[in-house]
């Protein structure tokens, strides 16, 4: 099976790019670590970058007394090849919370804020709470894209999002999400 091609749109100064493959092989100033509450790491992406990263990551989480769904914290990639680790916790799926979109989307901003605030230019980001958090590809994505983009239409520090999809499925999802913000939105561009 063929890994599907990188799709690249810029917005201002900056690109977003949607591509399949392991976060933990990113090379940007930071990658996103889709964690828990707690930040002690778990399955999924969140064990996969704790494992990669070595132990060192988890004596630096513990240190940071967890973090609110919907919020992001700041560590040291130790052994990734991405420089820094920032944790954001999406919330669990709910179709009957109200919240759940809202705090979907501040997830994804807060890493944002978050990398920008450390001088940071490029970073990765996986699914957040697609996986057993249970939230829908199609909603997460269309989230995860129109929160992206409008933060990357109001700054100028980073310059490059990445959107690392751990399979097809996810990475079709996003590629389409991306399509329909192309079509609205005339200052997002295909490269």
């Amino acid at each position: 099976m063929t890994t599907p091609p990188i799709i690249r749109a810029q917005v201002r100064e900056s690109t977003v790019q949607l591509l399949q493959g392991d976060i933990t092989r990113e090379e940007t100033d930071a990658i996103v670590n889709a964690a828990n509450t707690s930040l002690l790491g778990g399955g999924g992406v969140d064990g996969a970058i704790h494992r990669a990263a070595g132990p060192e990551l988890l004596a630096e989480t513990r240190a940071l007394g967890g973090c609110e769904t919907g919020d992001a914290k700041i560590t040291k990639g130790y052994r990734l090849p991405a420089k820094y680790v920032i944790h954001a916790v999406g919330p669990v799926y709910r179709p009957d919370d109200p919240d759940v979109a809202l705090l979907l989307a501040s997830a994804y901003r807060r890493s944002l804020e978050v990398a920008a605030e450390n001088g940071l230019t490029s970073l990765a980001f996986p699914a957040i709470s697609t996986g057993v958090y249970g939230y829908p590809l199609k909603e997460a994505a269309a989230i995860a894209l129109a929160t992206t983009v409008a933060f990357l239409r109001d700054q100028e520090q980073i310059r490059q999002v990445r959107l690392v999809l751990y399979n097809e499925a996810a990475y079709h999802a996003f590629a389409s999400a991306l399509a329909a913000l192309v079509h609205q939105q005339s200052e997002l561009r295909y490269l």
